[in-house]
This record gives structure tokens, sequence and C-alpha cells, in this order.
């Protein structure tokens, strides 16, 4: 007993001991982490006043490039699919049936109705001769008629239901999407497939208010890509929008003739040329600010002695420049260096201002 004693005194010590070591270690780490915090380094970058200026350049404006023409293959009615003719890749001519709906009902549907109308066609005659002998009323001419033209209707409704069981092609183009397989149900509205015509491409671009009024429907225009540099395509204006967005800017949509020898493929990125002087104020920003690529472009902002991520759209590139069509305003402060000492939240001091 008096063993068993000792060794559970023993146990508690030894436990006591870790413990309080464990608390004298944590209190050092505390004490290390608070050291580290109060001693949290400032970094020094250089920053720059956003504003906006006058650039003296080309109206050229950037976009991308999305098909003239573009449709969905939509069942318009119920029923299984026997037939689904078309692979994605494939180029098909508008009104080209692409897919069968299940025919076999309505088709029984269409017998019988003729055998009504025969029957009610012979009825219709038969009460015309004996209204003409004064052998019949006129309220049982009127039924025989009503009966024919009504049993006519119903071939001429199953007739089109049996057409809209034939799914065509609703535009001229390349399929580039198939959502069905022969066998599967489908319901009206079902989407078989996708449809897109780049024949022709649009480029939908954003132009200013200092510069929209100078525009015209109608009037040709320059497209380049920086897939086949040194190619021109002809363009022309299409559309001009009659409203501005939040910071006045409108759409224009450009409208050009692909070319076999150069294919162009919506979804590239394309600049259209108005060949015409910009008036326009542009905020710009060194390139040398940017933390990401241009794809997904990032700066770094000046706010209450730290440094803030921000997300920005960017356009045309102007040297060293490039514009900032989105995320900034006039008037904040982008860092323009030491950009890879600081992360979002970093304490940072500014030593020039430009």
């Amino acid at each position: 007993m008096k063993k068993k004693i000792i060794t559970i005194v023993v146990l508690v010590l030894i436990v006591g001991g870790i413990a309080y070591r464990l608390a004298a270690n944590k209190k050092v780490i505390d004490a290390n982490n608070k050291a580290t915090t109060e001693r949290n380094v400032v970094i020094p970058v250089n920053t720059m006043t956003t504003a906006l200026k006058e650039v003296d350049n080309n109206l050229i404006k950037s976009g991308t490039l999305i098909p003239y023409k573009e449709a969905d293959i939509t069942a318009v009615s119920a029923g299984k699919l026997v037939a689904v003719n078309f692979e994605l890749g494939n180029y098909v001519a508008k009104g080209t049936v692409l897919a069968q709906v299940d025919n076999a009902g309505l088709e029984l549907n269409l017998e019988a109705a003729k055998l009504v109308r025969d029957k009610a066609e012979k009825d219709y005659k038969r009460a015309k001769a004996l209204l003409a002998g004064e052998a019949t009323t006129e309220m049982n001419f009127q039924d025989t008629r009503y009966n024919f033209e009504n049993a006519k209707n119903k071939i001429a409704q199953i007739k089109k239901q049996i057409a809209d069981n034939k799914i065509k092609a609703p535009v001229s183009g390349q399929i580039v999407a198939k959502a069905k397989e022969a066998g599967e149900y489908v319901s009206p509205g079902t989407v078989l497939g996708h449809i897109v015509d780049v024949g022709r491409l649009k480029v939908d671009v954003l132009v200013s208010d200092e510069d929209v009024y100078s525009l015209k429907n109608g009037a040709p225009v320059k497209v380049t890509t920086d897939i086949y540099p040194g190619v021109t395509f002809g363009g022309k204006i299409i559309f001009i929008s009659q409203k501005g967005n939040a910071v006045h800017n409108y759409k224009v949509e450009v409208a050009l003739q692909n070319k076999k020898n150069h294919p162009l493929r919506a979804g590239s990125f394309a600049y259209v040329d108005f060949e015409r002087k910009s008036h326009e104020k542009l905020l710009l920003i060194p390139k040398s600010a940017l933390i990401q690529s241009l794809d997904k472009p990032m700066v770094y902002v000046l706010k209450d002695e730290k440094a803030e991520v921000k997300d920005i759209s960017v356009g045309s590139s102007y040297g060293n420049d490039i514009e900032v069509t989105n995320g900034l305003k006039p008037g904040e402060q982008v860092i323009t260096s030491g950009l890879v000492n600081i992360s979002d939240g970093t304490p940072v001091k500014p030593i020039t201002k430009k």
C-alpha cells in the first residue's frame, strides 16, 4: 500500500513538472510572437496617385470576337430520339434535319384522323345535296360542314407535330456542343446541341462619351489580332448604343468577314481601329505596378498605411504604361515598387509619390 502511494506521488510530480515546462515554453513563445508583432517591419514603397490623362492617340479599342450568329438545337415536342445525325465539329446548313423524335404514335393518329375526315366529307357532301333539294335542314348541313372542317384541322395539327419531330438546324454553322444521343427522351425545349456561325464575326467594344459622337453606323473600321500580326480584317460598325453605362462608356458593335486563309475563332482577342484620333481621358498606371498577369491583373493600393490588393481590368498599352478600365478611380495611391516584400495587409510607408 505504501509503495502504491509513493508511486502515485511520483507520477503526480512528473506530470506537474511537464505541465510547468509546457507553460513556461508557451510564455516564451507568446513573448517572442509579441516581440515579433511589435517589431513588425514597415516596408518603404513608391506610390503614384491615379489621375485621368488625355492621350493623343488613334481611337483603337480591344474586345473579344464572338459569333455573328449562334443558336441551340432544341426539341419542339416530347418523345424518344430515334436518330441523332450530328457530331461535334460537323458543319451544317440551316434547315438540315439533325435529329428525329419517334413518330410511330403520331402516324397511327394520322391514319385514324384520315378515316374520320373521309367519313365527315361524305356526310358533308350528302347533306349539301339534300339541302339543295330541301330534304334536310340548314342546321344539319352546318353540323356536317363543321365536322368535316374539324377533321381536316385535326389532320393538319398531326402533320405539324410530325414535322416538328424533325429537329432542324436553326442556323448554318459548326456544331460546338452535343448533349443528347439516340434513345434518350426529350421534352419541349430540351437542348440537344449548339451551333455557331463564324463565317462572320462580331466584336463588342466600349467607346467613351468623348468619342462615340464621332462614330456612324455603317462606317468602315480595321480589325487586327495578335494571332495574325500584320493581317487586317475589314469591318464595319453595325450598332451604337443610345445608352451609356455608369462611367459614360457606350457599347459599339463591329462586324467583320472571316478569312479562309486566316481563319479566326470566337473568343480570340481583337483590336478595332476606328481610324480617327481619340480625345478621351484615360487612367494609366505603370506596368510595373501589376502583381499578376494581364489575364488576371491586380495591384496594391495604399489604404490606412497598409497595402490592399485590388482586382482591376486593363485595356491598351502605352509604352511602359497600361490603361485601367475598371477597378481603380482617380485619386487612389497605387504602389509601384517594393511589391515582392509585401502582401495584402502589410504595413507600408510611401517614400515618393508621382
